[in-house]
């Protein structure tokens, strides 16, 4: 099935369409699910779902993600998305991984001791589409007694070598927070600062002010991360803009940092702009606490994955990194979150995850579907 995973990841790739608006790329889902013989239906804004199996044993997910970010793509391939969006976090191969896995399991299905529900979902880069899938009965009619997701990994170390399989026993991302800080001053013209308030400068203030939270509030051995990625403010270098808007990331290791960091957030923000005589307000778009890989389905699942690639194939992680709203499905129910190697640095992938240039080796395409088809019967057979 090689040829065909390929071909459905690079046609999933030319459309590149992002957050819940996924029209094109829901639409060639449920077209491929139909052609194996299965019966999709629509869960949520745009999320997919089937089911594979006999009804009477224990029901495991499994989930892909469709979504793809809005950045210009980069990597000069000739089916490369024109769209202004881009695959670069590969979910585009997550989706060819998992329809293969379906159209595998569907060829097997009197073989299986249960049930496979599929989770097609978008909106992830948004920590928003689980969460929405799971609003709208994922997890429900049949009940789902287990989870697994999967996510290639391109341009790291050893880990994201093509086909290596590896995982971190409980909390195995960071929590994922974007916040807006809406700073409020005074407009006024450039000969006459005095009569305004400087908005640009108090968001640079709490810019500088908010990287202390790391460098003094913050244990040395504890990962976090306060990052403010977008700024937006002003319409002519001679005037003070009365108005500017921060956009930042927050990151946490646990629930307790996750908390205390949004606090301090919240009040160095408002503090300082008090400080300058301006206001700022502080809103949470959204966010998603970090991921908990259950024990004993790393130890379950892990092991399948040794059986179907050998022992040197697969490894446990220590670090963690980047956030992932397949939290929303394993605070529920016992899960497992893989990761996939699909090019490393040394291997000569320069562009990482998120980078308009990436480009994962499809080689490992077949490994993925594999190994979700794979740890699924298994899993049934288990139980």
């Amino acid at each position: 099935m090689r040829g065909e995973i390929i071909e459905n990841r690079r046609t999933l790739h030319g459309f590149a369409e992002t957050g819940f608006d996924l029209p094109r790329t829901t639409a060639f889902v449920e077209e491929a699910l139909r052609s194996y013989g299965l019966e999709p239906k629509r869960v949520g804004r745009a999320g997919v779902s089937c089911m594979i199996g006999r009804e009477g044993g224990s029901t495991l997910l499994l989930r892909g993600d469709m979504d793809a970010l809005p950045m210009e793509e980069k990597t000069g391939l000739p089916f490369a998305a024109d769209n202004g969006n881009c695959h670069s976090c590969g979910h585009d191969c997550h989706t060819s991984m998992l329809l293969a896995a379906a159209k595998l399991l569907k060829q097997s299905e009197d073989e299986l001791n249960g049930q496979v529900k599929l989770m097609f979902q978008p909106a992830e880069e948004k920590l928003a589409g689980a969460q929405d899938m799971l609003e709208n009965g994922i997890l429900e009619n049949p009940q789902v007694d287990a989870a697994l997701a999967m996510h290639i990994m391109v341009g790291g170390g050893d880990t994201s070598e093509p086909g290596h399989i590896s995982y971190k026993r409980g909390c195995a991302t960071f929590s994922g927070d974007a916040v807006r800080i809406t700073v409020t001053g005074k407009d006024a013209h450039g000969s006459m600062p005095h009569a305004g308030v400087d908005a640009i400068n108090i968001a640079a203030h709490i810019v500088i002010a908010l990287q202390e939270i790391l460098a003094r509030e913050i244990p040395c051995e504890e990962q976090s991360v306060v990052l403010v990625g977008m700024i937006n403010g002003g319409s002519s270098c001679n005037t003070l803009s009365g108005s500017c808007v921060l956009e930042a990331s927050v990151r946490a290791a646990s629930r307790e940092s996750r908390d205390f960091l949004k606090r301090r957030v919240k009040e160095i923000s408002e503090s300082v702009a008090a400080t300058f005589r301006g206001s700022a307000l502080v809103e949470f778009v959204y966010g998603m606490p970090s991921l908990y890989n259950e024990e004993g389905m790393c130890d379950e699942m892990g092991g399948y994955c040794r059986e179907l690639l050998g022992e040197d194939a697969v490894s446990e992680l220590e670090g963690m990194s980047g956030s992932e709203d397949f939290t929303a499905i394993a605070e529920r129910v016992p899960s497992v979150y893989l990761h996939l190697g699909a090019g490393s640095m040394a291997g000569g992938h320069a562009c990482g995850m998120h980078n308009p240039g990436m480009t994962p080796d499809e080689s490992v395409l077949p490994t993925g579907a594999a190994i979700y088809a794979y740890c699924a019967a298994r899993y049934l057979q288990q139980h």
